[in-house]
């Protein structure tokens, strides 16, 4: 729309104030003619503004506004003219947000455009990268048997250069065809196994099945409140259960743990030792509990003194019967001495007939002794003897009554019956003897079993000798890290030597120089000489006249 009157700024819109560009508050008539907004919206409609004040639309709206420069009409308050900051929009319409719409439309419409060529070329991708995972699956299956044939020519190919005969080739591959046989007989053997074991499988799910289905059945044949007890103690269960997993997994990580440990303990000796102290640190400890346990249990002082006298008077008790009992018995030993001392003086008495016969009732005492003292033993032994015999005597006579059984039978017997017992002799015969040639076969194995014993038992010796030797060794890498461990020291012994082997070198250096200065010297007063020899003339005529003898005083 075109105006004669210059537009003015955008007005913010305040939250309980005059809308600059809406209705003005009633009792206020705007001015006619005064200003136009060119705007294509309908008129009274004002433009929307946010509840926390006005939108900043690129530093128009943005300025501080002051109500002093604000001049007062006739009609009301007049617009203020605010400076101007370039050419932007100076009042976001309808159209301006309908604009902003069509062009974010527009971004997501070529996004997702976007976005579906790129779905299409993965699922492109997806479906070629099938048939080449198809393809390379039949590739390398092909790949399989090309290098399997390959592995035969080479074979082939080494045979042919070794000069290996026919037979051989062929032993070679009737022993392979029988691998190949027993491996087949075998894979056949574990796939019939296999099979049966499914079928167990499926006879046992079956089973379970209906053994389930049974119990679900008796379950809602059951009441209601047994119905609820059953649901309890089943969930019950099913948590004891997991509880059970779950321990079970602890205990089965700290057995880990505990063995994990264990070797290491038996890898260190002060692990060891320190397993020792703890040991009998608990020993210490359990024994301070006892005690301490004892004197909790311990009463008062007046409980324990009349505890101590009771105790005291018990022992006295015991004491003074233990003395009464030791008394009757001396006065018995006493009793018999004096009765033994009588004897003997009447035995000393009576000598002659009366003292041999003594000992010879003394003997035959002695002899009732024994047999009473042995009589338990001889009359189990007799009783031993009997049943012996009498299962000896019954063994007879069922033997007896056989052989009378059998010459009755044998008196019967036809020849047919004879061939057959005949041939049954002669395979119990033939059986005999294949069981004698199992048990020397039997002999011949336990003997080659016990040399493979000696070799094992000789094995065993060198095993545990190298055992030795590798704790041996092993002690001594330990001394060695506990060495290497101290970086510092072995760092400072390395300078050390260093700077020794530096002096050493420094020091043969010197002397090398030294040793070849005086080698030059020695070579330069050798050629010398040399050349003084070679010019003397009798030098020269006698060893042209007798070189041997002079190599020989040379030599």
């Amino acid at each position: 729309m075109a105006s004669n009157h210059k537009p003015s700024a955008a007005r913010p819109v305040s939250r309980g104030g005059i809308g600059l560009t809406g209705r003005p508050p009633s009792g206020v008539r705007p001015p006619s003619g005064n200003i136009r907004v060119a705007t294509g919206m309908p008129p009274g409609t004002a433009r929307p503004g946010s509840r926390s004040g006005p939108i900043g639309t690129g530093g128009v709206l943005s300025s501080q506004i002051k109500v002093a420069d604000r001049p007062v009409t006739q009609q009301g308050l007049s617009g203020m003219k605010t400076g101007m900051k370039g050419p932007q929009r100076q009042i976001l319409d309808k159209s301006y947000y309908l604009g902003l719409l069509r062009s974010k439309i527009s971004e997501l419409t070529t996004e997702i455009n976007k976005l579906q060529k790129e779905i299409e070329m993965y699922n492109q991708e997806n479906s070629v990268y099938l048939s080449y995972e198809k393809r390379a699956e039949t590739l390398a299956v092909e790949i399989k048997e090309f290098q399997g044939q390959l592995a035969d020519y080479n074979m082939l190919v080494d045979k042919l250069n070794t000069n290996t005969e026919m037979e051989e080739v062929m032993n070679d591959y009737n022993m392979l065809k029988a691998q190949n046989d027993r491996e087949t007989q075998s894979m056949d053997i574990i796939f019939t196994e296999r099979q049966a074991k499914e079928k167990q499988i499926r006879s046992v799910e079956e089973e379970i099945e209906q053994e389930k289905q049974a119990a679900d059945g008796i379950i809602k044949n059951m009441s209601p409140e047994k119905q609820v007890k059953y649901m309890e103690m089943k969930t019950t269960n099913e948590k004891l259960l997991q509880e059970l997993d779950t321990l079970q997994q602890q205990l089965d990580s700290l057995n880990m743990k505990k063995e994990s440990l264990e070797a290491e303990i038996a890898h260190s000796q002060v692990k060891q030792e320190a397993v020792l102290l703890h040991e009998k640190l608990y020993e210490l400890e359990s024994h301070r509990d006892q005690m301490i346990a004892e004197d909790k249990s311990m009463g008062s002082p007046m409980e324990e003194r009349e505890r101590l006298l009771k105790q005291v008077k018990e022992d006295n008790q015991e004491i003074a019967s233990m003395e009464r009992q030791l008394t009757d018995i001396r006065e018995k030993i006493n009793q018999c001495n004096e009765e033994i001392r009588q004897l003997d003086m009447d035995l000393e008495e009576h000598q002659g007939e009366m003292n041999q016969k003594y000992k010879e009732l003394k003997k035959r005492e002695e002899s009732m002794d024994t047999f009473i003292e042995t009589f338990e033993e001889t009359k189990n032994q007799e009783l031993e003897r009997k049943a012996q015999l009498e299962a000896h005597i019954v063994a007879l006579l069922e033997h007896c009554s056989r052989n009378i059984n059998r010459m009755k039978q044998i008196s019967s017997i036809t020849n047919q019956e004879l061939k057959m017992m005949q041939d049954d002799l002669n395979f119990k015969s033939t059986e005999m003897q294949k069981s004698q040639s199992t048990a020397r076969n039997l002999t011949s194995d336990s003997q080659r079993l016990q040399l493979d014993l000696q070799k094992m038992e000789l094995l065993e010796s060198k095993m545990t000798e190298e055992q030795h030797s590798l704790k041996s060794k092993i002690k001594q890498m330990t001394t060695d890290l506990e060495t290497y461990n101290d970086l510092p020291a072995l760092k400072s012994s390395g300078e050390e030597k260093k700077k020794k082997l530096h002096q050493e070198r420094t020091v043969l250096l010197t002397r090398r120089n030294a040793f070849k200065k005086l080698m030059e010297k020695l070579n330069v007063e050798y050629e010398a000489l040399k050349t003084q020899l070679q010019e003397n003339e009798t030098h020269s005529q006698s060893f042209s006249t007798n070189p041997t003898r002079i190599l020989a005083l040379l030599g």
